[in-house]
């Protein structure tokens, strides 16, 4: 029997990238996976391939952004697959620029999905997380969020996205201390630079910069962060890993 045989699992962010590669990794251990996100064709795509190599994927078309669609999102999970034993708050936006230069547009839309479209999914999640773990052979569920390396340094020009992860860690430092009587493992990962398209909305210098920083090293690949979620999330209930940072093994920063 594999680790995740009869859990069921939401990735946040899952129509491509690290949710894409967590989705196909979390049902390589025998887990029901959700894959949510807002481009439904990307989902498609990924939940065919993962069905076409034996897994079980179900896509759910949802802007986590509004508070309605997320909780919506969680009951269709729950109507769909029964239960839910791990959430993957995946989904995010890097906009770097100097404050200076940068609108306050570009800052609302990391706050509205980085902060509370992650809430959102969160809020709608935990008592669904609790009851799972009280009726899973498990006897554990799991909530893992993927912050960066940005949620430990400060760096010139990502102010903001410095501000959404530093954030994250924190909240979910606090959020795992409230679950623990409840047996719902919380956890970040921290991921360095990543091979993703999450450069790829960075236009101008910024994005020249970003793109030569990404090549100046042998980045991480996405399933290199998905492989660190799934050995937290398959874990025995006694351990508990509370916080992930991976890097690339050269990346200095």
């Amino acid at each position: 029997m594999k680790a995740l045989t009869g859990a069921v699992a939401v990735v946040t962010g899952a129509s491509s990238g690290i949710g894409a590669a967590t989705a196909r990794r979390l049902t390589s251990e025998g887990a029901a996976v959700a894959l949510v996100a807002r481009r439904r064709d990307r989902l498609a795509g990924v939940v065919a391939e993962i069905e076409v190599n034996g897994g079980s994927a179900y896509a759910v078309e949802a802007d986590i952004t509004e508070p309605d669609r997320a909780e919506e999102a969680v009951a269709e999970v729950l109507d769909r697959l029964g239960r839910l034993d791990v959430l993957v708050n995946n989904a995010g936006i890097m906009l770097l620029g100097p404050a200076l230069h940068t609108t306050v547009a570009e800052w609302d839309r990391m706050v509205a999905l980085n902060v509370a479209g992650l809430l959102h999914v969160t809020h709608a999640a935990v008592p669904h997380l609790i009851s799972a773990a009280a009726t899973s052979g498990r006897e554990v569920a799991d909530l893992v969020n993927v912050s960066s390396t940005a949620g430990r340094v400060a760096r010139p020009g990502s102010s903001v996205y410095n501000f959404t992860k530093f954030g994250l860690n924190g909240f979910t430092e606090s959020l795992r201390q409230e679950l623990l009587a409840e047996h719902v493992r919380v956890s970040v990962i921290e991921p360095g630079t990543v091979d993703t398209e999450l450069a790829d909305h960075l236009t101008g210098p910024v994005g020249e910069a970003a793109r030569k920083q990404v090549n100046s090293i042998e980045a991480l690949r996405a399933d290199d962060v998905a492989d660190a979620i799934a050995y937290v999330v398959t874990r025995d209930r006694r351990v508990a890993v509370n916080e992930m940072l991976v890097r690339a093994g050269e990346q200095t920063w």
